[in-house]
């Protein structure tokens, strides 16, 4: 390396123009000058460490709240799109149930009134079971707190029937095999 020495000692030619260089000389490189000193590995300091922790933990929490906030985002999203297949499913059902009921105004046969919501009450079913719903049998079953939710006890008309569902006032469903709705029931008692 070189070092310059105190004040303008000399003048160099370069094409036209005329400037003053500084004489260099040249000094050996020793382990105190600051080129040196950085060269070595140094420890960082308790300063840097601390601001380095800082800056990590801070991405770190970013990160995760990015995470959390697109997690919610999706549940949001799988929600409303699962409703939507629902109704989709449902939209027939209602277009055949607005013909029955303009069919019911003019007409007199109550047979084909009976057969036209039974009809639909057919299709109505089959699609909710298409859904993963399905109905409880509770009637002659063991009164089961797990699906049944008892309105009233009656004297039960025989020995075995005691403790058990003798009538549904609402039926009961499952969806998926999860409790959506306990059936509501008379027990023998």
């Amino acid at each position: 390396f070189f070092q310059a020495e105190d004040g303008i000692r000399d003048h160099c030619v370069t094409g036209v123009q005329t400037c003053a260089l500084p004489i260099l000389k040249e000094t050996p490189m020793d382990e105190t000058t600051p080129e040196a000193a950085s060269e070595t590995p140094t420890e960082p300091t308790a300063e840097q460490l601390v601001l380095e922790w800082k800056e990590k933990y801070m991405r770190l929490t970013a990160d995760f709240d990015n995470f959390r906030k697109q997690k919610n985002r999706e549940r949001i999203e799988l929600l409303s799109n699962a409703s939507r297949d629902v109704i989709s499913g449902l939209l027939p059902i209602l277009d055949v149930f607005e013909l029955a009921m303009k069919a019911n105004e003019t007409s007199e046969d109550i047979q084909a009134v009976k057969e036209g919501f039974a009809l639909i009450y057919g299709k109505l079913l089959g699609e909710l079971e298409k859904k993963g719903l399905k109905a409880m049998e509770s009637n002659g079953q063991l009164f089961n707190v797990d699906f049944h939710e008892a309105i009233t006890e009656t004297p039960a008309p025989t020995e075995e029937q005691k403790n058990t569902v003798i009538h549904t006032a609402e039926k009961g469903y499952l969806l998926n095999e999860n409790v959506i709705r306990y059936a509501k029931v008379v027990v023998g008692k």
